[in-house]
């Protein structure tokens, strides 16, 4: 699968292994589309995995006063939790609740959907909206670039092959602006876009100031819909002007068919979400159906799976490379297991099996653990992860003597942890 794995410490020394290795090497964060490319055989000259999740710093939120900024690290749920994200940048939040179920969204980074650059991916649209730019770092120094600049075509972003993204930023929502990010999959959750919609609208009391419509899953990027957008400026939102912003908001992109839909069927879908997006708007409903408490699944840790290394460390594909991890509160030293998931590490090298392999692909959940105290689906973790970790599987869930409720659940029922 890959022939090196850091674990790093500091920053410079991602940056260093970039520049050596350039494009047979890949930035480590969350790795859920990364590990299935792998698994797929869609990466056969990538050789260096460069693991950054140990790096302190990274997995920040921070305000200065003018714009947002996440850092690299910055998981889908730690937006979820963010009370600045949910009160200023509230289409950003809705777009990262849709991303998977909790524990990918415990594991996947923003930084990483936007990176992976596919226009069905749920948070470019609305940070787009938002004004979106990214910071891309290298050992020749630093720039930053607008989402128009940043993103090519399908899957293609200007990001060289020797750059790590260090920085998200985008405005925050002012206080006369409303918005939404709406989207449709082929079913409730845990599904690709067939279509979605970040809309934010600024107000002059019921008069619509100026509108920024963004389209994903439409077009080879992300889109704006410039008709739509000046016809709605100076309206309000009466029921004529949603229904012809609507006509004009799905006249503009030109999508394709595929497995998903077809394309007279995503324009249809346009020009719907359109109209109730102008309409929850218009209502104050966009907050309508958002979790009080959303689910996490962060166990003992409330922050992220981040814990540090004392050291770098350079694991290879070999049998005498050693990862020393702790499982269920015991220490073991396993050698020859660094190439390969922690699914198949904890089944086939610890011999627990209680973590199952459903799906390989991050959407059942049969293999999820808790890594560090957050729960993560396993088979989308690679087993260097598990180096100076600490791991809890369903066999270390009971305390003492006593059975787990889900532990006993299972007895009682014939169970077995299935996703």
């Amino acid at each position: 699968m890959w022939k090196n794995y850091f674990s790093l410490t500091h920053l410079d020394e991602a940056l260093a292994l970039l520049a050596q290795h350039r494009e047979t090497a890949r930035i480590i964060a969350g790795a859920t589309d990364l590990l299935i490319e792998i698994e797929r055989n869609q990466r056969p000259n990538l050789e260096t995995l460069i693991d950054i999740t140990r790096l302190q710093g990274l997995d920040t939120i921070t305000f200065d006063g003018q714009s947002i900024q996440l850092g690299p690290l910055v998981t889908h749920n730690q937006v979820v939790a963010s009370e600045l994200i949910v009160q200023q940048a509230f289409p950003l939040a809705q777009a990262c609740w849709e991303v998977g179920a909790p524990q990918i969204r415990n594991r996947a980074t923003v930084a990483g959907n936007l990176i992976t650059a596919s226009p069905a991916n749920d948070t470019i649209a609305p940070l787009w909206a938002l004004d979106g730019s990214v910071t891309l770092a290298s050992t020749a120094g630093k720039r930053t670039l607008s989402f128009a600049d940043f993103y090519m075509g399908v899957r293609k972003t200007a990001m060289q092959p020797d750059e790590l993204l260090t920085a998200i930023h985008f405005k925050p929502m002012a206080e006369n602006e409303q918005g939404v990010f709406l989207k449709l999959g082929l079913r409730r959750a845990q599904a690709i876009s067939v279509v979605n919609i970040a809309v934010i609208l600024g107000f002059d009391g019921d008069q619509i100031t100026y509108a920024r419509i963004t389209l994903g899953s439409v077009a080879p990027t992300i889109i704006r819909v410039p008709d739509a957008e000046q016809y709605l400026q100076g309206r309000t939102l009466a029921d004529a002007t949603i229904v012809e912003a609507a006509k004009l908001s799905a006249a503009t992109p030109k999508p394709i068919s595929d497995v998903r839909a077809t394309a007279g069927y995503r324009t249809e879908m346009v020009k719907v979400l359109t109209a109730r997006a102008l309409r929850m708007l218009r209502d104050h409903q966009e907050r309508a159906h958002w979790p009080e408490n959303p689910t996490m699944l962060w166990g003992t840790n409330h922050a992220a799976q981040h814990s540090p290394l004392p050291a770098s460390v350079r694991h290879e594909d070999d049998a005498s490379d050693t990862i020393v991890t702790t499982v269920n509160g015991k220490k073991h030293i396993v050698t020859g297991a660094s190439n390969k998931t922690l699914l198949r590490f904890l089944r086939d090298d610890v011999h627990l099996t209680g973590t199952k392999e459903g799906c390989a692909e991050g959407e059942c959940g049969a293999c999820t653990v808790y890594l560090d105290g957050v729960a993560v689906m396993a088979c989308m973790v690679p087993a260097p992860r598990a180096h100076g970790a600490d791991i809890v599987t369903v066999e270390g869930l009971a305390e003492k003597t006593a059975l787990h409720p889900i532990q006993q659940a299972f007895v009682e029922t014939g169970g077995v942890q299935c996703g």
